[in-house]
């Protein structure tokens, strides 16, 4: 087998891995997918028959690309406008079927949203053992730290994502039922059906990110958030948006689609066994353009 042949191997069959490390580091397919690709060119400028592991090796600079990434992150997310969410996925780019639901949980944005809470080297340390089952001395290497330090790293990780975890139903079946009636009350106005469906401490986000229109600071509350929710669906439905339920990070949601099938928003939700507890709606171009053809949010409302 020659290098072009070893390279191409390679990439088929560690890249999907890597796509899945990035993201959940870094909460955005672009950005996941720029690290990913100066990964591989490193790999391949490397003589990767020098390369004793080219998965140790790739996860490394992965991970290291990644954590620099999240430290410039840092600074510039300080001037975003309104709440920062995480670039939506359809489906989970670095997991086979048979993985999907083991790694749902990982996925979901309530879960990035708590990873984006801890620091970049924790929140690898955590991903790496946590999530994909790297032994602390593999970590160890990677972010170039001692292996207890990297146990004293991920047991801090542990407790601050612990406390902070995101509840889900217990049963699939429970979750779906719950997930169709929301949508459908959603889909109606039904303010009173919405109010039932949310959990007493439900909260709405949204990131427009100063590109489309959203609230600036999460709303609190089921009877609030079920009057916005009636709100924002019957203005949907003047500008001739259409729902189409799907799953989002491994959770259920919907994307709304304009007359010509270009997609405007995506919503995720956090379903528990009590209700809903969280909508999360993203409208920023910037965030949904790696998923398909894009509508134009604010020319639709100027047309109403």
């Amino acid at each position: 087998m020659d290098a072009v042949d070893t390279d191409r191997e390679v990439y088929e069959d560690l890249r999907p891995l890597m796509i899945s490390i990035a993201y959940r580091m870094l909460g955005s397919m672009s950005q996941a997918e720029d690290v990913v690709q100066e990964a591989f060119l490193r790999f391949h400028r490397g003589v990767p028959a020098q390369v004793a592991s080219p998965r140790a090796y790739l996860t490394k600079v992965t991970t290291r690309l990644a954590i620099d990434e999240l430290r410039s992150a840092r600074a510039r997310r300080e001037q975003y406008v309104g709440e920062w969410l995480p670039e939506p996925v359809l489906a989970d780019p670095g997991a086979g079927v048979s993985e999907q639901a083991e790694l749902a949980e990982s996925l979901s944005m309530a879960f990035l949203v708590v990873m984006d809470t801890l620091s970049p080297i924790e929140r690898a340390v955590f991903l790496l053992h946590e999530v994909f089952g790297y032994a602390h001395a593999e970590i160890a290497d990677i972010i170039d730290k001692s292996e207890a330090n990297c146990r004293q790293i991920a047991s801090r990780a542990r407790r601050h994502v612990d406390a902070r975890r995101p509840r889900f139903a217990s049963s699939p079946h429970q979750r779906e039922e719950l997930t169709r009636r929301f949508l459908a009350a959603a889909q109606d106005g039904d303010v009173e059906a919405l109010v039932e469906l949310l959990a007493s401490d439900a909260t709405l986000h949204g990131d427009g990110g100063g590109k489309a229109p959203a609230f600036a600071r999460p709303i609190r509350g089921r009877e609030r958030v079920a009057r916005v929710v009636a709100g924002l669906t019957r203005q949907a439905r003047r500008m001739g948006l259409r729902q189409r339920p799907t799953t989002v990070n491994g959770q259920p949601g919907a994307v709304y689609l304009d007359s010509h099938g270009q997609l405007i928003n995506v919503v995720t939700l956090d379903v528990a066994d009590d209700g809903v507890h969280a909508v999360r709606s993203i409208v920023n171009p910037d965030k949904l353009r790696h998923l398909g053809p894009l509508g134009d949010i604010n020319a639709l409302m100027r047309g109403q």
